[in-house]
C-alpha cells in the first residue's frame, strides 16, 4: 500500500480556499476582472470546470502566480482523480 502525502486541490478550491474565503472576495468582482461570467467562474470554483490556457492567462493577470502553475495545478488535480 503507498501512502499518499497530499492530493492535489482543484484550482478552483484552490482559489476559493487561498484568495476568496481568507480575504472575504466577491466572486462576481473576480468574474469581472477575469472577463468571464459569474456562472463560468462560479463553476470553476465548484470544480465543473477545467483551467485551460486562456483561462490560465486571466488566472495570472488576475490572481496572480503563473500561467504555468495554473495549468499545472488542473494537471495535477486530473492526474491524481484519474488514478484515484
Amino acid at each position: 500500500m503507498t501512502f499518499k502525502e497530499h492530493n492535489p486541490l482543484h484550482p478552483g478550491e484552490f482559489i476559493k480556499r487561498v484568495y476568496i474565503d481568507p480575504f472575504d472576495l466577491n466572486v462576481n468582482d473576480i468574474a469581472d476582472k477575469l472577463g468571464v461570467t459569474t456562472a463560468a467562474f462560479d463553476n470553476l470554483l465548484k470544480c465543473h470546470s477545467e483551467v485551460d490556457k486562456p483561462m490560465a492567462l486571466k488566472l495570472s493577470k488576475v490572481l496572480g502566480r503563473s500561467p504555468e502553475s495554473w495549468l499545472l495545478m488542473q494537471n495535477q488535480f486530473q492526474k491524481e482523480n484519474a488514478e484515484g
